[in-house]
């Protein structure tokens, strides 16, 4: 299978996985027989995987070009990537429990929500920044459905989530949680210095992998 053949096989895949393994029942069965940790290890593994396979598979599709590259595109690129990375760095591992990528969200205080009580799915945010900014830059068929895609599954993704954890807290208890934490003063995480530089080492390694990654070496565009 090659060209739109398989590009669509990976997007049925990406929304396969995306729908499937985190719906009840198959969840809760998997994590019966995984565990938490390693339920969660091996559906990161899964959802890289696919997502690689789309990547692959748009840049294999027809080339069909729909607007020409800017020539500022490193920086558009820059100016989105870097506060989602910042953005992921902040908020991946502390409690949240109104979305997916928290930890201990037994613990999450609606007095002090942190960035949680502006951005209850920071993962979803980063996704729709990431998308934008390559959408922009990337003007093929099959880069625009991509991206464009990812766009909208951030969209959408946020609302189904809400509507299912409203439903699973009850009303009562998502009011609980949600009313405190839009009016509570935003504030950052212990050791938010340490993780805003994880965030940068993570973001320069990025720029000087790219070509391994994407197959396009971004790093000598940002130099003089």
């Amino acid at each position: 299978m090659s060209g739109w053949g398989a590009y669509a096989a990976a997007w049925a895949l990406f929304l396969f996985t995306h729908a499937v393994p985190v719906r009840p029942p198959v969840k809760p069965w998997l994590i019966a027989r995984l565990g938490q940790a390693g339920y969660g290890m091996a559906y990161s593994l899964l959802s890289l995987g696919v997502l690689a396979w789309l990547f692959i598979a748009a840049a294999r599709a027809p080339h069909l070009a729909l607007w020409p590259m800017p020539a500022a595109a490193h920086w558009i690129a820059f100016a989105a990537m870097l506060p989602a990375i910042l953005l992921l760095a902040l908020t991946l591992g502390r409690p949240n429990p109104f979305s997916f990528g928290g930890a201990r969200n037994e613990r999450f205080d609606p007095a002090r929500p942190e960035l949680i009580g502006r951005i209850r799915h920071p993962v979803l945010a980063a996704l729709g920044l990431w998308a934008g900014a390559h959408l922009v830059i990337n003007g093929t068929l099959a880069h625009a459905l991509m991206f464009g895609g990812f766009i909208a599954f951030a969209a959408l993704g946020a609302v189904l989530i809400d509507r299912r954890k409203r439903g699973e807290f009850g009303a009562a208890e998502w009011q609980r949680l949600r009313s405190p934490s839009r009016a509570a003063r935003v504030s950052l995480p212990p050791h938010a210095g340490v993780r805003l530089a994880a965030g940068g080492v993570v973001f320069c390694t990025l720029i000087a992998g790219h070509q391994w990654l994407a197959g396009v070496a971004i790093w000598p565009r940002f130099l003089p």
